[in-house]
């Protein structure tokens, strides 16, 4: 089950394009994740922070830096989690659609009675 971490992590739009960047980079330094925004590196630093909680990122220190990177097996887990969600939804209206089917059909059947001649 995923940990509601994950969706209050996801929840803020500055991690998930934090999360897009590092998608499309192998890794990056915090410097680097902090040039990319118009808001203050303590508040890059805090976001950074729920993303690692979350376990959505990974750090790894190297002398003075912090390199992020993605955590595929978090990420992987979210699209498990939401194929299911999904199939369930599908489930539900693949069986609406069984009964709308069915409805229609006495609907036109009804219909049909109506307009017929007496014998």
């Amino acid at each position: 089950m995923v940990s509601k971490d994950i969706f209050h992590a996801l929840s803020e739009p500055n991690r998930r394009y934090i999360l897009e960047i590092l998608a499309n980079q192998e890794q990056l330094t915090a410097t680097d994740i902090y040039d990319r925004f118009n808001i203050s590196p303590p508040a890059i630093s805090q976001h950074l922070k729920i993303l690692r909680e979350a376990n959505l990122v990974r750090m790894e220190k190297k002398a003075q830096q912090r390199i992020y990177q993605l955590n595929p097996d978090a990420i992987i887990e979210l699209e498990e989690w939401a194929n299911h969600i999904t199939q369930l939804w599908t489930q539900r209206f693949d069986a609406l659609d069984k009964v709308l089917e069915t409805e229609m059909k006495k609907n036109k059947e009804g219909k049909a009675d109506q307009y017929d001649e007496p014998e």
